[in-house]
């Protein structure tokens, strides 16, 4: 089945550009020019991605993510992939703690925007031909009351369950895979997304937070995901 994309966009010569590339390259692409109408397009055809436009001439992008990501049932895994201005971290650092799965800076290259969807849809898939983080011989790993199942894609501890992105799961795996190894953000990037990390870039730092969140009793006295300073994480190979 074709993978339909909306893109929530107001300048709308860009958007034809990027739906004639993006039809061109086997998706389905829909339009929306405000916010508002992005988010009626949503309820009357979910998706499987949105590509947003933090700066919308009718509300924030912000607050759009916010929305898609606060829907009920599955609707909230939306993947988004916000287009940011270049040089303005502090948006795609708060547009990924409100559930975004990636970012793209304007301006940017055709090519590399269809290799972010790819990459965020092959992370969010329930079957994947083996792509994204490899399977390896296990595909429920636990640590102490931490359990990762790779199959459905799902983590708990001690039976409840966590609310992750797809992306922040893909990011444990990569962690939990090594588990004991010190990793740099460099490192962590390359196996879940299989690019270099930008200069300057804390987004994996976020991220981090958010998984912190989710999966330790105590986000600022970590004991699952440790840091180390100067360098990057580590996932403790022994946990409770």
């Amino acid at each position: 089945m074709t993978q339909q994309l909306l893109m929530i966009e107001d300048d709308t010569r860009l958007a034809t550009m990027v739906g004639e590339y993006l039809r061109q390259s086997g998706y389905a692409f829909a339009h929306a020019a405000t916010g508002a109408s992005g988010l009626q397009a949503l309820q009357a055809k979910p998706p499987d991605l949105v590509i947003l436009d933090l700066m919308l001439p009718d509300m924030d992008g912000l607050e759009v993510c916010r929305r898609i990501k606060g829907q009920d049932g599955d609707a909230s895994r939306t993947a988004v992939l916000m287009l940011t201005a270049k040089g303005d971290p502090m948006d795609r650092i708060v547009g990924l703690e409100i559930g975004a799965d990636d970012y793209l800076p304007k301006p940017f290259e055709p090519r590399e925007l269809l290799a972010r969807i790819r990459a965020v849809l092959r992370r969010g898939g329930d079957s994947g031909g083996g792509n994204g983080v490899s399977a390896g011989s296990h595909k429920v790993m636990r640590f102490g009351s931490l359990e990762i199942d790779r199959d459905a894609r799902s983590v708990s501890v001690s039976g409840n369950p966590c609310d992750l992105t797809s992306y922040q799961f893909d990011l444990l795996v990569a962690l939990s895979e090594r588990a004991g190894r010190v990793l740099s953000r460099d490192q962590i990037m390359e196996a879940v997304r299989g690019r270099e990390l930008e200069a300057f870039d804390r987004s994996i730092d976020v991220h981090m937070g958010r998984i912190r969140s989710a999966i330790e009793l105590d986000a600022k006295d970590p004991k699952r995901i440790l840091t180390v300073r100067g360098v990057g994480y580590v996932f403790a190979k022994q946990q409770d």
